[in-house]
């Protein structure tokens, strides 16, 4: 499966946002990609980067947005996820939309809330787990990466990649957070035998990545820091080596005896 990653620098614009995205996606569609990620909060900004708070956001210029999309990708027959914020019943979510083309859209609400997070947003329940063909995807957002246990909930579902989406960015070049958050991607990926794909946004500073590693925690392929672009790589399903087949036999011994406690 060709898979890519758009970084670029979110705006509390969504018109503004919305035109970056939809040139993406066709760009996307030319090169034969079939899903397709954006950052946190991509179509709509970050509060309070972006907007004072999330319930600044233009709930009926989403639900616009949201139908265009929808509509370029029946088109375009790209599987996109992008971050955003949704409402429903007067709460706010820091959201990844899922649309595949001619479905319903999917949500994804993130949990680990902290900080600006807390302050704007209510925690989701999702799994964050959908199917795209004979694919198992999960989806998490941004500080999820730093909890293992997040990523131990896919690992029991036998996710085949799973999608972070980051809004990190620092008002100074911080790369000793930039390696960190590297390394907590890789982890997560080696610990669950499962490859990653993360996507950030990119402005002033970026301090994660947006890349993808393998299932045992090498680097595929990494978009360059603080630049707009795409990144793309055909992504195959491959049997485990031995030492990915042992993490995989241990681990399953270590869950079966967790439930077992549990009971």
């Amino acid at each position: 499966m060709k898979v890519g990653a758009y970084q670029f620098a979110a705006t509390g614009d969504i018109s503004d946002n919305l035109n970056t995205i939809k040139s993406a996606i066709i760009d996307a569609s030319e090169k034969g990609i079939r899903l397709l990620v954006f950052p946190e909060c991509a179509l709509t900004g970050y509060p309070p980067h972006d907007m004072a708070s999330s319930s600044a956001v233009d709930f009926g210029a989403l639900d616009m947005a949201y139908q265009e999309l929808q509509a370029l990708i029946d088109q375009s027959n790209v599987c996109l996820i992008l971050g955003t914020i949704s409402k429903e019943h007067a709460k706010h979510y820091n959201s990844a939309l899922i649309l595949r083309p001619k479905q319903a859209k999917l949500f994804y609400h993130k949990r680990a809330l902290w900080g600006w997070d807390r302050e704007n947003f209510t925690e989701g329940k999702e799994d964050g787990i959908f199917d795209l063909g004979d694919w198992k995807i999960g989806v998490r957002i941004c500080f999820e990466v730093r909890f293992p246990e997040f990523f131990r909930e896919l690992y029991r579902q036998k996710t085949d990649l799973n999608i972070v989406l980051f809004y990190d960015v620092s008002s100074t070049d911080d790369a000793e957070r930039y390696d960190l958050i590297k390394a907590h991607l890789r982890t997560r990926a080696m610990e669950n035998t499962t490859p990653i794909l993360s996507v950030n946004t990119i402005c002033p500073y970026q301090t994660a990545p947006t890349a993808l590693c393998d299932q045992s925690g090498h680097t595929l392929a990494e978009a360059c820091r603080n630049t707009e672009g795409l990144l793309v790589f055909e992504l195959e399903k491959t049997e485990p080596n031995f030492g990915e087949q042992g993490r995989i036999e241990l681990s399953d011994r270590l869950t079966c005896s967790a439930q077992h406690n549990d009971l």
